[in-house]
């Protein structure tokens, strides 16, 4: 009989005994967020203090929902980084299975934002309320990219409770390993949003 699970309740050792899934250790596996990424211009300086400011002004008065942090936060970042252009489209809450083999379960769950290039899988985005720990979600966002129908190229994700910012990428051609990137957050004097905007913009360089 075959069971299912929901993808927010997977942790990372269920991936790894049944996915086989690791941690690439080398840093050199996941550079796309440290090596030459763009400059961020004056103007896209001014729009993410916007952001900032819009943020911390919505945290003042709690609840702050997974939808109310991809309006804010992830759409304009987004935009700002070139995914709302050619060659990329966006799809959100795109329902997904997977499962290991001969194993009887099958995991289901729906990505929050998918961003696809002809039919191949770029970025996946999960999102959480402003409360919610990444490290709770890096197991879901895996499992998404699992799910990615073009096994022979990287993918990548990224995880934000609208505060905070991981980014992770998965290769399935050979083994499936990943990496996670530093946590990055807007919450310090000097705004880590610029980061995550100017690596947002290498990753849609090179997928492009």
């Amino acid at each position: 009989m075959v069971q299912f699970i929901q993808a927010q309740n997977i942790g990372l050792a269920y991936l790894e005994e049944r996915f086989g899934l690791q941690l690439a250790e080398e840093e050199v596996f996941f550079t796309e967020w440290l090596e030459r990424l763009p400059e961020i211009t004056d103007l896209e300086k001014q729009d993410l203090d916007r952001v900032k400011l819009h943020f911390l002004r919505l945290v003042k008065r709690p609840p702050l929902s997974e939808e109310i942090v991809k309006l804010v936060v992830l759409s304009p970042l987004l935009n700002l980084a070139g995914f709302y252009d050619e060659p990329f489209y966006i799809r959100g809450e795109q329902s997904i299975e997977i499962s290991a083999e001969d194993e009887g379960e099958i995991i289901r769950g729906r990505i929050d934002i998918l961003v696809i290039q002809e039919q191949f899988w770029l970025l996946v985005i999960e999102s959480k309320r402003s409360s919610f720990s990444l490290l709770e979600a890096v197991p879901q966002a895996l499992v998404y990219m699992l799910a990615n129908p073009t096994q022979n190229k990287p993918a990548f994700g990224l995880v934000t409770n609208g505060s905070d910012f991981i980014f992770l990428k998965l290769t399935q051609e050979n083994q499936q390993k990943y990496a996670l990137s530093d946590q990055f957050t807007l919450l310090k004097r000097k705004n880590e949003l610029h980061q995550v905007l100017s690596i947002l913009k290498n990753l849609s360089q090179i997928l492009s």
